[in-house]
Parts: structure tokens; C-alpha cells; sequence
């Protein structure tokens, strides 16, 4: 059980965050962060099903935590999309689901991270595929 006191995970850091009710979660030894959401109504389109707005949003907050682990244990070093692409596979219903980041290559300043939503059962329920910068420490 995930516990908001843990210092590895993030709650309520971003505008979004707080909108959406996510948990951010960067302490995994594999250097993957986890993305949280316990889907409810309010996350649902007219369709009853996660907004696919919100699938977008989580799993770029899963790679873009995950690229910031790659320069940083606390998971909080800045990075930005460059590109997101996102492909919808199953529909979300009301639920816990679950988006994890893998870096699949880049360099000195750009990194390709692909993503993963998975519903509590495993069920795969979105992929995407992103590049990510480095914010560079002269612009913070």
C-alpha cells in the first residue's frame, strides 16, 4: 500500500496533479516511475470510460518522471515533452489503473520514453511513446 508520507512518493505538485488526484510514484530500483489514478466518475467521458485526456496526462507525467530519474533520485528534475503519441487499446472503467515509464534510448539532452496504462487486473489499456528534454539548470 502506497503511503503519501513516503518521500518517494509525489502528491499534489503540479496544478494537474491536484485537478486530477494522481499519485507520482519514483521509488522503484528499476528506475521506472509509476503513475497512480483511482478512476471516478469525474475522470470519466460521456461514455463512461476514462477520458482519453487523462490517459495523455498520465502517461506523460509516468515518462516525464521517469526520464527525471535517469538525472535523479528524487524523480523531481525537470523535463519537458517534445512529442507524446499515444495509442488507445482498451477502454478504463471506474478503478485503480497504473501507467509506468521506460527509457528505450536518446542522449545528452533528448530521451525516448514509452508508456504503459495497465488497469488493476493487468489489463493493457494504453501505450505511448514520447521524447523528453532536460531542462537545462541555467533556466530553472
Amino acid at each position: 500500500m502506497l503511503s503519501v508520507a513516503d518521500p518517494k512518493i509525489i502528491t499534489g505538485e503540479t496544478g494537474a496533479q491536484q485537478l486530477m488526484g494522481y499519485l507520482l510514484d519514483v521509488g522503484h530500483a528499476d528506475g521506472r516511475a509509476r503513475c497512480r489514478l483511482e478512476v471516478t466518475q469525474q475522470h470519466l467521458n460521456r461514455h463512461r470510460v476514462l477520458h482519453g485526456g487523462i490517459t495523455a496526462c498520465l502517461l506523460d507525467s509516468a515518462a516525464g518522471a521517469t526520464a527525471s530519474l535517469s538525472v535523479d533520485d528524487t524523480g523531481r528534475a525537470p523535463f519537458l515533452s517534445v512529442s507524446l503519441s499515444i495509442n488507445y487499446v482498451a477502454p478504463a472503467t471506474p478503478g485503480w489503473v497504473e501507467a509506468t515509464g521506460t527509457i528505450t534510448g536518446g542522449g545528452r539532452s533528448l530521451l525516448f520514453v514509452s508508456g504503459e496504462l495497465r488497469d488493476a487486473s493487468g489489463v493493457l489499456l494504453a501505450t505511448s511513446t514520447g521524447v523528453y528534454k532536460r531542462v537545462p539548470k541555467e533556466r530553472l
